[in-house]
């Protein structure tokens, strides 16, 4: 089972978003029968069925073994992944697109870029595992914690340096064996409760 996978398809997307069906594929995080999950849910076991029908026609559960139970075959499943984000690709037109966002300092761009870069990934995962092979990726993701508005500019401006700096460094248009790479920076206010004892950056590289 994937940790995390994209819908790039609408019709599976649709598929998904449903009460009912979210609480379905919480349950069969872990392999389960339907009966197990109607008794989950504490509701009937056709409708439970019909759900389960659906989300395996649309490739989100998988039947991964039987079993004998009162006398009749019973079939154990399980999701396809632990959880799902919706790529763009499945919203078709109506995906942000960075390019129709004037104002590059608004949410609305940053909301953009994290759309393109769900859409990349999507694309890039799945080309990989056709091929078997695995995607090189780099992830920053940690908290800062500013005294003042002075020093949240005075950082902004300092990375934005410092990451112009790299580019012009390593940036090679010459190169035949050369392999473009997407960089996308952002920073935003963090949600919740945060600390004055914030932890370090992690950095990871994995498909």
């Amino acid at each position: 089972m994937l940790t995390v996978a994209p819908l790039t398809s609408t019709a599976v997307a649709a598929a998904m978003l449903d009460e009912t069906r979210l609480a379905i594929l919480r349950r069969l995080r872990e392999p389960a029968s339907a009966a197990a999950v109607a008794a989950h849910l504490q509701a009937p076991r056709q409708r439970i069925g019909y759900h389960v029908r659906e989300l395996e026609r649309a490739g989100l559960v998988a039947a991964v073994r039987e079993r004998a139970h009162g006398g009749l075959v019973e079939r154990v499943l399980q999701a396809s992944a632990a959880s799902y984000v919706v790529a763009p690709q499945a919203l078709g037109p109506l995906a942000a697109d960075p390019a129709a966002v004037a104002d590059r300092f608004s949410t609305a761009y940053q909301l953009a870029v994290a759309s393109r870069i769900l859409r990349d990934l999507a694309e890039l995962r799945g080309r990989a595992e056709r091929a078997n092979k695995t995607v090189p990726t780099l992830t920053l993701d940690t908290r800062v914690r500013f005294p003042s508005a002075d020093a949240q500019h005075a950082f902004a401006t300092e990375l934005a340096n410092a990451v112009a700096r790299l580019i012009e460094k390593y940036h090679d248009d010459e190169s035949p064996k050369g392999r473009t790479f997407a960089c996308a920076v952002t920073v935003h206010p963090a949600v919740g409760t945060t600390t004055p004892n914030e932890p370090s950056p992690e950095a990871g590289a994995h498909a």
